[in-house]
């Protein structure tokens, strides 16, 4: 994947980056409510896939925000052009494994490929995610549970990849509320670029409810 590397002597936020880089745990997260009742309904109408097209939206929210395609890499912040999505698949024996898609491209070119990848990954996956692991966007699901928090696993020493998480959608007066999750090094995306994503998400919900995604 391309990146470039950031000019330190013009970064903003030098100050904060070595503050947050030298915690044991550096992340910080938050959940959203986000209202989805067009999108389900292009979907019901469309008899398209709910979470792959969902992953589609997030994906491409979470590329529209800089900071959340930004990595740490050799103790210096890079920027990657954009940011593939790494999901995780469920197997025939209730484990895992990872999928990688390109939320980046036209709809029509993401779903057949998603569809095939997903089931090579149910067949034959693994966790391993490649060479090129930095520029992930690390997706998975809880389409079981309508939660309001969730703790996620993460490495030591902590890694630089977004986690964006989504549990199970409920109808509330005429609402369809899915609670969504992010997960960032706190290094590197501060809660105004969260907000930034979830703005960006209700975005590209609308879009892809209109039929522009």
């Amino acid at each position: 994947m391309d990146y470039e590397v950031i000019d330190w002597a013009a970064y903003p936020r030098q100050a904060h980056f070595d503050y947050f880089n030298t915690m044991a745990d550096p992340y910080a997260g938050v959940t959203v409510e986000v209202e989805a009742a067009r999108f389900l309904a292009a979907c019901e109408r469309k008899m398209l896939p709910f979470f792959l097209s969902f992953l589609y939206c997030a994906g491409r929210a979470a590329n529209r925000v800089p900071q959340l395609r930004q990595r740490i890499l050799d103790g210096r912040p890079v920027e990657f052009c954009h940011c593939d999505t790494s999901h995780t698949v469920m197997r025939a024996d209730g484990t895992y494994s990872y999928c990688r898609l390109n939320c980046m491209q036209p709809f029509e070119d993401y779903l057949p490929a998603a569809l095939l990848r997903q089931d090579e990954a149910r067949e034959s996956g693994s966790l391993d995610d490649g060479e090129d692991a930095l520029s992930l966007l690390f997706i998975s699901t809880l389409p079981w549970l309508r939660y309001t928090a969730i703790r996620q696993p993460v490495p030591s020493p902590a890694d630089s990849n977004p986690r964006i998480t989504w549990g199970r959608y409920t109808r509330s007066g005429g609402q369809v509320l899915l609670p969504v999750t992010l997960l960032a090094n706190h290094a590197l995306v501060d809660g105004a670029h969260m907000a930034a994503f979830y703005a960006a998400l209700e975005e590209e919900l609308d879009r892809f409810a209109e039929g522009r995604g």
